[in-house]
């Protein structure tokens, strides 16, 4: 098994996870601000990627300089900026518009792939983008209503998680993928709390009666070790073993594996429009993967014909 494939897997993993904790912070974030959730979630995996650094990988401490600093801060700006411009959007959006409007990062990766990293998608991958876009649609969009401010947040969330994508896969390949995803998630973890400290709440992170509230504990000990220490250390490893354009497909999974959840977990209904919008993203996800086809032999002489008798005519 090549490399690819494995990051492709790997990838799909860090999707699963996401989309089954989604129940999961919904329920906590009754009880707790959504951004000083998040700045405590991810203090949490900087601790424990942190740890693990320090006292398994001391080595990575030795190539600590600007460069991989501004690059880890990149990456976290972008990911921080995509969380609060999402959950702002929420205020003034349904949930329906927000799943669709941040799912079309997967239109914008290709973009920005080709804008900022020259780099073309194949037809393969157009196709499916397109064919992932159609299911997000039918996935999300219960409801069609006009455009608000709160879309407009969605957005700009929408291109931030794109530009992280981006910008994981351009530095991750010059860079140590645990010193990296350290430096990316504490940065998440600081603008968090300061935008919870001026928005929100913050007390409640040192209340113990909210920590411990089961929702709140359950979904901070889950998230805070499986969909974000080992996920985005995961999307730092192996991402740079694949392309952002299937990134951002395979990452369209995310809130199929969402509905699925919440149909086991939370007994939520799927339309036969979700299904079918299940069914498109995966089919999508799916055809990015096949290889181009190849142009037949005999068509290959015909063209190098036709080039010919044009040159001479």
């Amino acid at each position: 098994m090549n490399k690819s494939v494995i990051a492709d897997i790997s990838l799909l993993l860090v999707a699963l996870v996401w989309g089954a904790t989604f129940v999961l912070v919904q329920n906590a974030i009754s009880f707790l601000g959504p951004l000083t959730f998040n700045g405590v979630r991810f203090l949490i995996a900087t601790l424990l990627l942190g740890g693990w650094l320090i006292i398994f990988e001391r080595q990575q401490l030795k190539q600590i300089n600007k460069k991989i600093f501004l690059s880890g801060f990149i990456i976290g700006f972008w990911l921080f900026l995509g969380y609060a411009t999402q959950t702002k959007g929420l205020l003034y959006t349904t949930s329906s518009k927000a799943g669709f409007i941040t799912g079309l990062s997967v239109v914008l990766v290709p973009l920005f792939s080709f804008l900022l990293l020259k780099q073309r998608p194949g037809r393969n991958a157009v196709i499916g983008v397109l064919i992932a876009t159609i299911g997000l649609y039918l996935l999300t969009m219960t409801d069609v209503a006009s455009l608000n401010i709160g879309d407009a947040y969605v957005f700009i969330c929408a291109i931030a998680f794109g530009l992280q994508i981006i910008f994981t896969g351009k530095y991750s390949v010059n860079h140590p993928s645990l010193l990296l995803t350290v430096i990316q998630i504490a940065t998440v973890a600081v603008l968090s709390s300061l935008y919870a400290f001026i928005y929100e709440d913050w007390k409640l992170a040192f209340d113990p009666s909210t920590l411990l509230n089961t929702d709140v504990f359950v979904a901070l000990f889950v998230t805070s070790f499986f969909a974000t220490a080992l996920a985005f250390f995961a999307q730092t490893k192996f991402q740079q073993f694949t392309t952002p354009t299937r990134v951002a497909l395979i990452f369209a999974m995310e809130p199929v594996f969402a509905a699925v959840t919440a149909f086991i977990w939370a007994n939520e209904r799927l339309s036969f429009s979700a299904l079918f919008g299940c069914l498109f993203i995966f089919a999508g996800m799916v055809i990015s993967e096949l290889p181009p086809t190849k142009i037949p032999m005999y068509q290959k002489k015909q063209k190098k014909r036709l080039t010919k008798t044009k040159n001479i005519s």
